[in-house]
């Protein structure tokens, strides 16, 4: 019964769109309507599928669930799990030009501490968070807290340049500037009817296969 339910929607579904020609433009008909770029502020699975598209996130997870380094190299972990240092990966940048950097990163989580639920467990156990160069920053708690990787890569904690991630968590956001696959076209978004994006031919994908939400994500149009 639900398998056939299924395949009968399915088919009834409209089709992606696939422009013929050089530009490989890609149209579809979401579920929804884009009513803001904020995903912390809206918390809607459509600014969700917009922040993926022009943001990234420290950690991705992957088709089990378990969080694989995104725009991070890597982590440290101190033997008593009270401090976490991480390092960004070399080569990130966000659409207007600017090398994504340690800072913006800890203004980002501290942005998403302020609302998401993960975010505010990180909040209350908070010692110190810094950064301690372009690519390096640590977070000091004051108890272990193990879900800490699951929190940054599976759910709103995007990361958005430190003038942009600054914005108060209770404010919706109006620069959609991140370090994604795509760029948002502001031009083209009118509400209830369009929205457009580019490809960003700036981003490095991760060399791993795409899994779930971690892996390299490759632009294909």
């Amino acid at each position: 019964g639900l398998p056939l339910l299924g395949a009968a929607m399915a088919g009834s579904l409209a089709r992606p769109a696939i422009a013929q020609g050089g530009a490989r433009t890609l149209r579809f008909v979401p579920h929804a309507n884009l009513t803001s770029i904020d995903p912390l502020w809206s918390n809607t699975l459509i600014a969700l599928m917009h922040a993926y598209m022009t943001c990234d996130q420290l950690y991705g997870l992957d088709d089990g669930l378990i969080p694989r380094p995104q725009m991070a190299e890597g982590h440290e972990l101190s033997a008593d799990r009270l401090t976490w240092r991480f390092t960004l990966r070399e080569g990130l940048f966000f659409h207007d030009g600017e090398p994504v950097r340690a800072k913006d990163a800890v203004a980002s989580i501290n942005r998403w501490s302020k609302r998401d639920t993960f975010g505010k467990r990180v909040a209350a156990q908070l010692v110190e968070m810094k950064a301690l160069d372009d690519r390096r920053f640590e977070i000091k708690l004051n108890k272990p807290f193990s879900h800490l990787l699951y929190g940054l890569g599976g759910t709103f904690c995007f990361i958005y340049p430190e003038r942009i991630a600054n914005t108060d968590a209770f404010t919706q956001i109006t620069d959609a500037t991140g370090s994604g696959p795509y760029k948002f076209v502001r031009d083209e978004w009118v509400a209830g009817a369009s929205v457009g994006y580019v490809r960003n031919e700036k981003y490095l994908p991760r060399q791993e296969t795409a899994a779930f939400w971690s892996g390299g994500k490759v632009a294909h149009f």
